[in-house]
């Protein structure tokens, strides 16, 4: 193992364009000292807040005010967490720390025995369970590329940002929850992940995504001008409002509905958790498009209203025709019908909170009880598996 203090050199010659062969030698008696003139100047130069032009943090000639702080575009260097100018994105930072769950404290014995029983489950059943997995097990992999990759180079308020890297890691997990969920139930996992490849409804979702991921992930792309800020503004609704706030949806709604009826109580609960962090990271997402929208006016034309609406209704659209694919039948109280009026309801509540008009004027939400999925501070869990207060450590009491 090497030492902080041990030296990497390279190899000759080396196998590729920039790889290296670890060298480790003697670590020296004493580092060299390095003086806080030196420092302050190699700080300076590394604290770059994204690839654009001038992003670079000033050289220590003075100190951060908050007021300086930008969303997108900033000159503040993006290593100084404070002064906080956005406390709202503190606020929810903290929030989601204090929410923290992993899959495996969940018990999913019930739902194992369950579906091993031949007649446990009808086929409907089965066929939305497989379903919702097939699309979820990579959906959360593109949201945390999204961030990872796009989002989090071009936001250059750091306490922003460190919103975006908790967020990150909790799309980790929710992969997690549903690679445990399929591990448990022991599905052919080649099916279940290659579901976003093979089954229509799941791929015709993930397409329409994939042109918003590729744009901001572009290592040539840089915010600046008004047509980059428009896509990257375009981006964040998209995966805020339409992935997050309406793509997850008819799965979450689905999967709940089994845990009212006392089926699939395990992998419910963990929906349950899932639909809570989304829940947190669609509202971030909002009010992280509403301050840029505050603070650059000039992106929210006309034209890119029109152009956002219609983004929506396709979404909308979309998201339909998922309900279709995984209910061709009646099941659990519901059918595929009942849930255009939920995503047009949806749909509506998206758009007003972002500033558009509602898209479907008069919809209302058929199923209530979804709203009370997200309030998960009560004594004992909904699905009655565990003793919970959905926080974390200490916090936790056990059955």
């Amino acid at each position: 193992m090497l030492s902080w203090d041990e030296e990497v050199k390279p190899t000759s010659p080396a196998p590729h364009a920039g790889a290296a062969r670890l060298s480790p030698t003697p670590a020296p008696a004493r580092a060299p000292q390095v003086s806080q003139a030196a420092l302050s100047s190699t700080l300076a130069d590394t604290a770059i807040a994204a690839p654009q032009s001038a992003s670079h943090a000033p050289s220590g000639t003075h100190r951060i005010k908050a007021s300086d702080k930008r969303i997108i575009n900033g000159q503040t260097d993006v290593n100084q967490l404070v002064p906080f100018k956005y406390k709202w994105a503190w606020e929810k930072y903290l929030a989601t720390c204090a929410n923290h769950w992993m899959p495996q404290e969940v018990n999913m014995n019930r739902d194992i025995a369950l579906w091993k029983d031949p007649n446990g489950l009808s086929e409907d059943e089965r066929r939305i369970i497989k379903r919702n997995l097939g699309f979820f097990v990579t959906a959360d992999s593109l949201a945390a590329n999204n961030i990872v990759l796009g989002t989090y180079r071009h936001i250059t308020a750091p306490e922003c940002r460190q919103f975006l890297l908790r967020q990150a890691f909790e799309e980790a997990i929710h992969t997690h929850a549903y690679q445990y969920i399929v591990e448990s139930l022991g599905l052919d996992e080649s099916e279940i992940f290659s579901a976003y490849l093979e089954v229509q409804s799941i791929r015709d979702k993930d397409e329409f995504l994939l042109p918003f991921i590729n744009a901001i992930m572009d290592p040539n792309f840089h915010t600046g001008t008004l047509e980059t800020d428009q896509t990257l503004l375009k981006s964040l609704i998209v995966f805020a409002c339409l992935m997050e706030g309406l793509f997850f949806y008819v799965g979450f709604t689905q999967i709940l509905a089994l845990g009212r009826q006392n089926k699939m109580t395990g992998a419910a609960e963990q929906y349950q958790y899932i639909l809570r962090d989304e829940s947190m990271h669609c509202n971030f997402g909002i009010d992280l498009i509403n301050q840029i929208k505050l603070e650059n006016p000039q992106l929210w034309t006309p034209e890119f209203k029109a152009e956002i609406r219609g983004l929506f209704e396709k979404a909308v659209e979309l998201e339909y025709r998922y309900a279709e694919d995984t209910m061709p039948r009646g099941v659990l109280g519901m059918n595929a019908s009942m849930f255009k009026g939920y995503l047009r309801y949806i749909a509506n509540r998206r758009a007003t909170q972002i500033g558009l008009e509602a898209l479907f004027p008069n919809e209302e939400n058929p199923f209530p009880w979804m709203s009370e999925m997200i309030d998960l501070k009560k004594e004992r869990n909904f699905f009655e598996t565990r003793v919970i207060e959905y926080q974390s450590g200490g916090a936790l009491s056990w059955d």
